[in-house]
This record gives structure tokens, sequence and C-alpha cells, in this order.
């Protein structure tokens, strides 16, 4: 496991956030934003203003190994459940980024009054990221059939997880 230091992410991350996060939704594997997203759109999806918060998880060098941002998942009366989105930079897969993030944003979720955590669209066939949110407590309430076109196994599932705070 790397070690992982999560800050607030800055105008001065985009930069480093940008090429993986183009190569991930590029791919169209994992997200439900258009494959073919401009940098400026995805820096006003990406980098929230509040109540939205966004994050970097860098290690020792202060190189950008992935980042989330998390923010209110509807308005009004139901303000009080949390969302977020996650990214880690595949260079750095595999060492734990994901979870310190995760981790991160739970915390940081519960601190800030929210009452649970629901993801709207993970990827049924995106495993990896399946098997972290369920160990870090979130239960799949459904899945809506053929829901996300991915490149190469077609029709697949998107999960909606859950899990309170």
């Amino acid at each position: 496991m790397t070690t992982v230091i999560i800050k607030d992410a800055t105008p001065e991350h985009w930069p480093a956030i940008w090429p993986f996060l183009r190569d991930i939704v590029a791919a169209g594997e994992t997200y439900t934003w258009d494959r073919d997203v401009t940098q400026e759109q995805a820096r006003a999806m990406w980098l929230l203003p509040p109540p939205g918060r966004t994050v970097v998880a860098l290690d020792d060098d202060g190189t950008v190994l992935g980042s989330a941002k998390m923010y209110p998942n509807h308005m009004g009366p139901a303000s009080h459940i949390a969302s977020a989105s996650f990214m880690v930079d595949p260079a750095h897969a595999g060492r734990g980024v994901g979870r310190a993030l995760g981790e991160h944003v739970l915390d940081r979720a519960r601190a800030d009054g929210y009452r649970a955590m629901q993801f709207n669209a993970v990827v049924e066939t995106n495993t990896r990221a399946v098997g972290l949110w369920r160990s870090l407590g979130f239960e799949v309430l459904a899945t809506l059939p053929e829901a996300f076109r991915h490149p190469s196994k077609g029709y697949v599932g998107l999960h909606i997880m859950y899990r309170g705070l």
C-alpha cells in the first residue's frame, strides 16, 4: 500500500487530474459521462463549488494518484444523502488509493452531517469498484438492467449502491 495524503483539490491540481480523468472517461467502461467530454466540461463537473467538495490523493512527493468528489445526491428535503465519484490514475491502481479516497469521503460526509451515501450508477462489470464499495459497507439496492452501454461487453447493468453513515 502506498502512503496516501488526501487534501482538498485546488485549481492547481487540475492539470494532473485531467489526463487520467480524460482517459478513464474516453475508455467508456466505468463512467456515464460522454466519452468525448471536453476539458472545460470535465473541470466544471469535477471541481465542485460548495456544498460539493473535491479532494486529491497524493503520494509523499505530491504526485496526484487519484481524486474524488462528494456532493448532495439531491436538493431540498433529500439533501442529507450524499453521493460521490472517484477516479484513480490507472498507473497507481491496486495500491490502496481508491480505498483511502473512499474512507476519507465517508468520514467527511459523516462530519458534514450527511446521513447516508448513495451511488447512482456503478457499472456492474466494474468489479473492482463494486468489491471496494461492498467492503466499505455499501449494498446494491437495485440494478438497472442494460442501463450502460459498455464498449466491449454490450449492454450491462448499473447498480444503485447505498450505505448509512
